[in-house]
């Protein structure tokens, strides 16, 4: 079986051309052996960078134009607005984990979230987890996940489970799906830091499960001239995003990159044999869980700001 991360831009902020750029990296990889191909953070329509380069002040403002151009492209799930991508995982057969900025049915405008979808290999969602934590700027486009979607979910290959970014430094959170027997761990990111792959490796130890870290890639030339304080982005450098992709095995040996500044993708064939000779030895959420001393309780309700009742 073969793991694989993508390691592509999407086509900024520009959703239509985005599905259309994704459907055919999916052909592509899958072509080249990939049973579960993994986007970064974000992808659909692109990580919302601008929320680093403008800093919101007061109205009306430059971030307020730029955030109206990715809520106009974020995907609205309820309308099936992932169907070009449950149909190329369908038609190819593989599992797929889309990154993606969500306009969610029960908001008219203003908030997104940031979450990671899981599409099984005959085009169904399975899961939709919404981030439970925005990292720093990033609270000012995106809002709160909950415990509602913090699932592992049978998949065709295997019991799968998505992290999104720094919420896996969050041991509680990890845990949470330690306990649902995670098998593979897909961990999309927009952090650039070289010490991200340390954590990637410590989870695949730590979990005895295999991860997929796949970091976010752009080239500040790609981002379009006449985008809202667009000078502001070359302050970096040429990459604004230099991607990182990783694969992991359980017990967290390297089994691929990890890739910098490189357009493409990053496959590692896996034997899932390795997930009981890791946990035999240390199995987190089994014989080493000590829950007479340690106890951890998660709300997996949904959580609504407003609850309407009937009276009776």
């Amino acid at each position: 079986m073969k793991l694989a991360a993508v390691q592509e831009t999407p086509v900024f902020y520009d959703l239509e051309a985005s599905l259309e750029k994704g459907v055919a990296i999916i052909a592509r990889v899958a072509r080249e052996g990939a049973n579960l191909i993994v986007f970064p953070e974000g992808w659909l329509p692109n990580y919302p960078c601008h929320v680093w380069a403008i800093q919101p002040d007061n109205w009306p403002s430059p971030v307020d134009e730029a955030d109206g151009i990715l809520w106009r492209n974020a995907v609205d799930l309820s309308r099936d607005g992932l169907a070009p991508i449950r149909a190329a995982a369908r038609e190819h057969g593989v599992v797929v984990v889309m990154g993606i900025n969500e306009r969610a049915p029960e908001m008219s405008a203003g908030t997104l979230y940031n979450t990671g979808v899981i599409i099984d290999a005959d085009g169904t969602i399975l899961n939709a987890h919404r981030k439970l934590m925005p990292t720093g700027a990033e609270r000012t486009v995106w809002g709160f996940g909950d415990g509602s979607t913090l699932k592992v979910v049978e998949t065709a290959v295997g019991r799968v489970g998505v992290l999104l970014c720094w919420e896996n430094f969050m041991p509680l959170a990890r845990m949470a799906l330690y306990a649902q027997n995670l098998e593979i761990l897909c961990a999309p990111t927009a952090d650039p830091m070289p010490e991200w792959n340390a954590t990637m490796q410590h989870i695949g130890r730590e979990g005895g499960c295999f991860v997929v870290g796949c970091g976010a890639i752009q080239r500040v030339s790609a981002i379009p001239k006449d985008f809202p304080e667009r000078d502001r982005f070359d302050e970096g450098g040429e990459w604004n995003q230099p991607g990182g992709a990783v694969v992991v095995a359980p017990g967290g040996q390297i089994l691929a990159g990890p890739i910098r500044e490189t357009i493409g993708s990053l496959g590692a064939e896996i034997d899932r044999s390795a997930l009981r000779s890791a946990r035999r030895a240390f199995d987190v959420a089994g014989h080493y869980a000590r829950p007479d001393v340690f106890t951890l309780t998660v709300d997996t309700s949904a959580r609504a700001p407003v609850r309407f009742t009937s009276g009776e």
